[in-house]
């Protein structure tokens, strides 16, 4: 069984996700505490941890941040509805999802195996190393490494694959299904803007490693682009390859 910690002070709540997701193959560790939670996320071996913003003690935003310093285990953010401060904050400071209070058991339960499947998909070991090179951005998926103009960037699961699929079709414009679809690893919903901020801090990570302009475009109503120079000649330094 898969081990989850939950830090959550709704007791009640805890009880029952820690019954319903132990029938789905789930071990649930239960914290209703910040700095408990924080302590015992940093001192054992979770797969995961289900985080509320909400806590007393240490809220959830500032367990986040050191549990950042010292560790990449796998964050869902805990929300209240409505509130998309929480959401970007959470993202903005390393959560990897976020699912909004109160929610159907089913749609946690979805969002924890697609970032299980997202983790798993980091590991070294991979059947298909993907070596994308775009003008300054270098990815190696192999080495796990994304680097624009000689600075490495520090991307989270999310973001890496984020890149990846844009970097994989340079020029093109990815919808946001798809894109939801193939690095959320979830079915797109019109309301859910949990893509849009991973790529603004996508674009941000970039904007700060090197100026090299508006490398991801918005297209309005449709996705994303990574944008081409303009000249489009056969020697730009745009590049794309793919080897296994």
């Amino acid at each position: 069984m898969e081990p989850i910690l939950l830090v959550d002070d709704d007791i009640e709540l805890c009880t029952m996700l820690e019954d319903y997701l132990s029938r789905h193959g789930f071990k649930v560790a239960t914290e209703h505490n910040g700095e408990h939670g924080l302590h015992r996320a940093l001192t054992n071996d979770f797969a995961m941890v289900l985080l509320d913003v909400m806590l007393p003690g240490l809220d959830g935003f500032e367990v986040l941040r050191r549990l950042r310093t010292n560790s990449q285990v796998s964050v869902l953010l805990l929300t209240a509805r409505g509130e998309d401060i929480d959401r970007i904050v959470g993202l903005e400071i390393g959560a990897d999802d976020y699912l909004p209070k109160p929610f159907n058991p089913r749609e946690l339960l979805a969002r924890i195996r697609a970032i299980l499947r997202r983790s798993a998909a980091a590991r070294p070991a991979q059947a298909k190393i993907r070596h994308l090179s775009v003008a300054g951005i270098e990815l190696d998926s192999g080495a796990r490494t994304a680097i624009c103009n000689g600075v490495e960037l520090d991307l989270t699961n999310v973001e890496f694959e984020l890149l990846a699929a844009l970097m994989e079709a340079p020029g093109q414009i990815l919808t946001r299904e798809h894109l939801t679809e193939c690095v959320l690893d979830r079915r797109f919903n019109p309301f859910d803007r949990s893509l849009d901020m991973h790529v603004s801090r996508l674009r941000r990570k970039l904007d700060e490693a090197a100026d090299l302009g508006d490398q991801i475009k918005t297209i309005r109503s449709v996705g994303y682009q990574l944008a081409l120079p303009v000249s489009g000649a056969p020697d730009s330094p745009y590049q794309h390859r793919l080897e296994s």
